[in-house]
């Protein structure tokens, strides 16, 4: 992967950000993505943040040996801290962390979103609490996309503003997502009813306490959800 080739992943990431964009990307390892983004002319300027060193320090390398130090500001700093109000920036890509750190990076600065009109949120796991934080927040579910690379299965999550209800399956797995009911989809979520599965079955062997009980049932139940939306 380099900044003329994209992982599959984050291609398809790079193919929801809108043309003419100003795009921060957090957790930028490589800047890899950004530069993308601006040789391929989507992307207008972007910003480049990066909360660890080394990573840092690549990306900056990076951006200079892509001749893009006018067009993408590399910057030190805490998930959204990297963005500043002159930025203006519109779009934001998030991509390869857990769907619960992808939160609370959106959580914690809340203000570098002011001129945000689009997230492209890739999380490696627990796509679920991206969901849950766009309903309470004010953002609808553009579009969805699942993917499978190097063995891996990767969410993509495209959200803008509005608002949203998503019922408690639709949470867990993606409105978009259950309706297309792609390969990839009923073989991820048919893995994860065996691993609850063997679960149950642990615990039925186990002592039948309290907690093992409302566990129990609590697979029961996310057994049959899932399985409904697979079948």
């Amino acid at each position: 992967m380099n900044a003329q080739k994209l992982s599959k992943r984050l291609e398809m990431v790079a193919s929801f950000v809108p043309t003419g964009a100003i795009v921060a990307d957090i957790g930028s390892d490589h800047a890899y993505l950004p530069c993308y983004l601006v040789h391929k002319g989507i992307a207008s300027r972007a910003v480049a943040g990066e909360v660890v060193q080394g990573p840092y320090d690549s990306a900056v390398r990076q951006v200079r040996t892509e001749g893009l130090s006018d067009k993408i500001a590399v910057r030190l700093a805490d998930g959204l801290a990297a963005v500043e109000e002159a930025d203006s920036v519109t779009a934001v890509t998030i991509a390869g962390m857990g769907g619960p750190l992808i939160v609370s990076i959106l959580e914690k600065h809340p203000e570098a979103l002011k001129t945000v009109t689009r997230l492209i949120l890739q999380p490696n796991i627990h796509a679920k609490a991206i969901r849950e934080w766009a309903v309470q927040h004010g953002w609808a579910l553009q579009d969805e996309v699942i993917l499978e690379e190097d063995g891996k299965v990767y969410e993509v999550l495209v959200l803008q503003r509005g608002s949203m209800d998503l019922t408690e399956a639709q949470t867990l797995l993606g409105p978009k997502l259950m309706n297309t009911k792609s390969d990839v989809f009923v073989e991820k979520w048919s893995r994860e009813v065996a691993n609850w599965q063997r679960v149950q079955q642990a615990i039925a062997s186990a002592e039948p306490t309290a907690e093992n009980k409302a566990k129990s049932e609590e697979l029961a139940h996310l057994i049959e959800l899932v399985q409904e939306a697979i079948s």
